[in-house]
């Protein structure tokens, strides 16, 4: 397995930015989910410099202009699980009815709500973070899509393969040991460097455990499993988490 072609695979599944290197056999796609971290990485530095340039129009609106870039490069990808998600777990009553409304591409009001609530949750989060919004869009990026891989490596997948590529759900504890490892590499540097005191790391990564712990449970108890909307939802769950225990840190 190339480890470059893998990161490239990360990219395709993750974002809409063109790496091209198709075809890609199926342990690149399996080993893709490894270097979701560094894919956090790479948006966030880029979300990070247009919200540094944004600044002179406020916090909340330089944050708004980097969350819409995000919302362009990844084609809402995190954000349409998320509703997807909200949908199917406030209005299915059984599994059935679930799964239903997940392959139902209509937005309810379920899942309407949960986008205005992340939206302009991380909003207000990353503005109480103001200029120092322009680092934990990188840190929180990179912890936040590790929490998924944990749970496509411990979780059953329930609605069979991903349509977008099968590999990715065949990740497992090495894939995800290293996307973990990938997130700490950020957090140490993040530290190193003074932007984030190891107590604000600690926080912000004690509550992202919170929300895959929480959310893994819930998956379990109402589906049996996980499914890709899944993965999206707890990856905006644990970037509400992350800003939010890093704005904490800000008043604590």
């Amino acid at each position: 397995m190339n480890p470059l072609r893998a990161l490239r695979a990360a990219f395709i599944f993750l974002t809409r930015i063109p790496v091209g290197g198709f075809p890609y056999v199926d342990d690149e796609w399996r080993w893709a989910p490894a270097y979701f971290p560094l894919v956090g990485l790479a948006l966030g530095v880029v979300l990070g410099g247009v919200d540094a340039a944004l600044q002179p129009l406020g916090g909340f609106a330089a944050a708004l202009g980097a969350l819409a870039v995000s919302l362009l490069l990844t084609g809402a990808f995190h954000e349409d699980g998320l509703a997807d998600t909200s949908d199917a777990l406030g209005g299915g009553f059984d599994k059935e009815k679930i799964l239903a409304i997940l392959k139902d591409s209509r937005v309810g009001a379920f899942g309407a709500a949960a986008l205005v609530v992340s939206i302009a949750g991380r909003a207000a989060l990353l503005a109480r973070l103001g200029h120092e919004a322009a680092f934990a869009l990188p840190l929180v990026g990179m912890a936040a899509r590790a929490a998924p891989v944990w749970q496509i490596a411990t979780l059953p997948y329930v609605s069979g393969p991903a349509s977008r590529s099968p590999g990715v759900t065949r990740a497992r504890i090495a894939q995800a040991g290293i996307a973990t490892a990938w997130a700490l590499c950020g957090c140490a540097l993040a530290v190193a460097t003074g932007h984030a005191s190891l107590r604000h790391v600690g926080a912000m990564l004690g509550a992202m455990t919170v929300a895959t712990l929480v959310s893994s449970g819930r998956y379990l108890r109402r589906l049996g499993g996980i499914t890709g909307d899944f993965l999206g939802a707890t990856e905006q769950l644990c970037e509400l988490a992350g800003y939010g225990a890093l704005a904490w840190g800000l008043s604590a």
